[in-house]
C-alpha cells in the first residue's frame, strides 16, 4: 500500500474576536421607582383597574409608540404587569398572564424579548418602591 508523502498542510491563522454583545439587560432592572408627576408622553395604567380594563389597555399600547407607566402598591399585581405586558407583545393571553404568572419561562426571556418589554413597559411607580421591588425579585432567578 503506498504511502502518501505529501507534507501535511501548515495550518491556517485566523484572528477571531469575541462577538460585540449589546448591554445584557435583567428583566425588571430599572422598572420600579417612586410615584412621579413628570411621566412624559407615557399613559398611566393605574393597577387596581380590573383584569379586563389592564387586558384592553395592553391590547391597544403593545405596538404603540409611547409606552407606558404602571402604578401600582402590589407587588402581586407588579409581576402580574410583567408577565401581561410580555404576553401582549407576544399575542398569547393577557388574562391568563395576569392571573397566573409563568415565572419560569419569564425569566428565561432573550434580550431581544427583555428590550421590547422595557420599550413598552418603562415604568412600575409605586409609593412603596422597595416592597414592589422586593416582590420583583421572583424574576431574579
Amino acid at each position: 500500500m503506498p504511502h502518501d508523502s505529501a507534507p501535511a498542510s501548515e495550518p491556517v491563522l485566523m484572528q477571531l474576536s469575541v462577538p460585540i454583545r449589546s448591554e445584557q439587560r435583567a428583566l425588571t432592572a430599572g422598572l420600579v421607582r417612586p410615584i412621579s408627576a413628570d411621566t412624559g408622553a407615557a399613559e398611566i395604567l393605574e393597577l387596581t383597574a380590573g383584569d379586563e380594563t389592564v387586558s384592553e389597555f395592553l391590547v391597544r399600547i403593545a405596538h404603540g409608540d409611547t409606552g407606558f407607566i404602571a402604578r401600582t402598591d402590589s407587588g402581586e399585581r407588579a409581576v402580574a404587569i410583567v408577565a401581561a405586558t410580555v404576553a401582549a407583545l407576544m399575542g398569547e393571553d393577557i388574562r391568563a398572564a395576569l392571573a397566573a404568572p409563568d415565572i419560569a419561562f419569564l425569566t428565561g426571556l432573550k434580550q431581544p424579548a427583555i428590550d421590547a418589554l422595557h420599550e413598552v413597559l418603562l415604568a412600575i411607580e409605586s409609593a412603596d418602591p422597595d416592597a414592589i421591588t422586593h416582590s420583583l425579585r421572583v424574576f431574579d432567578a
